[in-house]
């Protein structure tokens, strides 16, 4: 009986395995395994289809596609080895221990700073129309994204350089994927990639709503003496408004699924960070990858009709990637 509940038997130094009911662990795998499954489905159609459709090819939606690779990253690799270390038992060696804590920082760094480049480019679509095409090109967010991916791998590494260098040397057992965060570490992740962009992000939306209520409230008190160009004006920045309140529920919604995790690390005892420890809060992080393209698809038109080209297998056709989707 003591063998069975190993999760090596061969091993003396074995850790052991957490006791579930059957039930239990066949839901927990079967709900695990539909979002994991939909994470990824989700996320690589919006890769192809901001990749494929050159009317998609915005500045907007390249900041998009970068957070959707993010988020195809922790759908593709991340869910897959947390539903793998349900039982408490890590399979996969501690080189793919070290991988897996290297992508999970690396991912999570890189959506916040992909939010905060959505709220900066709303905020100057919102605030600084006139402007918005010559401070926002696409090289100039290509170079972004770029730096924010640069930044988050070399956040991961820093992070994790003691782990990376000997992996598995905090394990108390065989079997076992923790690491070990002290206080230092631990205050400059909260404040690198939660604090301070949620602050950034939190002052750049106030100012985009304060700015959108304003210029509604011109368009009313204007609307008798509108123009045919006046009203094309208008269009335009609703258009951009409607933009604004998508993303911005993007952002709510990121900030709402990461807050449980990072009040959870602060009011933690101790530092000891294991992928058996906080479940719920790590899924509920992860689970925010889910939840973007769902968004995406209930509030983006183009996203639909894309799907519908990609599905129907329309994308094979020769000039597709000219097609309508906007």
């Amino acid at each position: 009986m003591e063998e069975a509940e190993l999760c090596f038997p061969q091993v003396n130094t074995s850790c052991r395995k957490m006791s579930r009911p059957y039930q239990e662990t066949m839901f927990i795998y079967s709900l695990l395994s539909f979002i994991t499954l939909i994470t990824v489905v989700l996320n690589l159609l919006v890769i192809t289809s901001i990749s494929h459709f050159r009317q998609l090819h915005t500045t907007t939606n390249f900041i998009l596609l970068s957070l959707a690779v993010a988020d195809f990253i922790v759908g593709c690799l991340q869910m897959p080895a947390e539903i793998l270390f349900y039982r408490g038992c890590w399979t996969l060696g501690d080189s793919m221990c070290a991988v897996y804590y290297f992508l999970g920082f690396l991912c999570v760094s890189a959506s916040v700073g992909n939010m905060v480049l959505i709220s900066a480019d709303r905020y100057i679509a919102i605030c600084d129309p006139m402007f918005y095409s010559t401070k926002v090109t696409v090289k100039r967010v290509r170079l972004c994204i770029c730096l924010c991916w640069i930044f988050s791998a070399v956040h991961s590494s820093w992070m994790l350089r003691d782990f990376l260098k000997q992996p598995g040397r905090y394990n108390s057992c065989y079997g076992e994927c923790v690491i070990v965060v002290n206080y230092i570490e631990g205050a400059v992740d909260l404040v690198a990639t939660f604090v301070a962009p949620i602050l950034v992000i939190i002052v750049l939306y106030m100012r985009v709503f304060v700015v959108a209520v304003s210029q509604a409230r011109a368009m009313r008190s204007r609307i008798t003496a509108v123009t045919a160009q006046r009203s094309n004006t208008i269009t335009a920045k609703k258009s951009e408004m409607k933009a604004a309140r998508t993303l911005g529920i993007v952002v709510v919604v990121f900030i709402v699924c990461s807050c449980p995790y990072y009040c959870l690390s602060v009011a933690a005892e101790n530092n000891l960070v294991g992928v058996s420890s906080a479940a719920i809060q790590i899924w509920l992080m992860y689970f925010n990858s889910c939840l973007n393209p769902v968004i995406y698809a209930f509030f983006y038109p183009w996203f639909r009709k894309a799907i519908k080209h990609i599905v129907t297998l329309q994308i094979l056709k020769p000039g597709s990637s000219e097609a309508s989707v906007v």
